[in-house]
């Protein structure tokens, strides 16, 4: 009787855990299908900016170098100058209340050639903020460099880069790209130049954007160094524009972006 009752239940185990089994198939197959960031057993998946950007081994070499403007100017004609000297394109990425202070070096930049980004306009944590307040950070800023340089900005760099859904649905609904980055300088801490050096350019590789400071302490020493390390490595300097794509494309859970072939 009782091996009769241990058969009876063990077979109900097996059908449980086969029935289990052929759901999970059937689920993982729909996400598949779908290619989108769906749903799984209440937990959903997080959206991500772009970090890098994958290039080919046989492409150009090429890496993105950019500057968040919020406190200080007094470099920010350095910075442009040594660019120039290197024939290097780079992106700025601006918060609202550094342009209202110096409307002047927004000015520079454009007319150096050199790419402006959205840093938001008061550097707050943004996914902290209701849709309406993420709206209203990311247009004000873009109207506002617009009025001074004629462009609007398409890139969006979050304060602290702290991204939420809500904020990346937003920046999606205006049809601009949020962007992060690979490299971090880590500058703002007062590396020396050295120390920034070695930070940035043993680790390049092509597709990666670099983060750096307009006013943090030794840009200006260690920029130079940067450029020449990276131009002796067969690395071109580009703006986000040149690489980072607006439209048809995905960006992968480590954050690189892949053009859809």
């Amino acid at each position: 009787m009782r091996c009769s009752v241990f058969l009876v239940l063990k077979r109900k185990s097996i059908i449980v855990c086969l029935s289990l089994a052929l759901l999970f198939v059937v689920a993982v197959a729909a996400l598949g299908a779908s290619g989108t960031a769906a749903v799984f057993f209440g937990e959903s998946t997080r959206k991500v900016p772009v970090y890098s950007v994958a290039k080919a081994e046989s492409a150009e070499k090429v890496i993105a170098l950019t500057f968040d403007a919020a406190w200080g100017a007094d470099k920010t004609q350095g910075i442009i100058d040594i660019l120039n000297e290197y024939d290097a394109d780079a992106t700025f990425f601006l918060v609202g209340f550094w342009i209202d202070k110096y409307a002047e070096e927004v000015k520079a930049i454009a007319d150096a050639g050199l790419e402006i980004g959205n840093h938001s306009k008061n550097h707050l944590n943004m996914p902290r903020l209701s849709e309406d307040a993420i709206r209203e950070e990311i247009t004000s800023v873009n109207a506002q460099i617009e009025n001074l340089t004629g462009i609007k900005p398409t890139y969006f760099r979050a304060p602290y880069g702290d991204y939420s859904n809500r904020l990346l649905d937003v920046v999606e609904d205006l049809g601009m790209v949020g962007v992060q980055w690979s490299i971090d300088s880590l500058d703002w801490k007062g590396l020396s130049a050295k120390e920034i050096v070695d930070r940035v350019v043993p680790k390049a590789k092509s597709g990666d954007i670099v983060l750096f400071h307009n006013n943090s302490d030794h840009i200006l020493d260690a920029l130079p160094l940067v450029l020449m390390g990276l131009k002796n490595k067969g690395f071109r300097f580009v703006a986000l524009s040149d690489m980072v794509a607006t439209k048809d494309f995905t960006v992968d859970s480590a954050g690189v972006q892949h053009a859809l072939e």
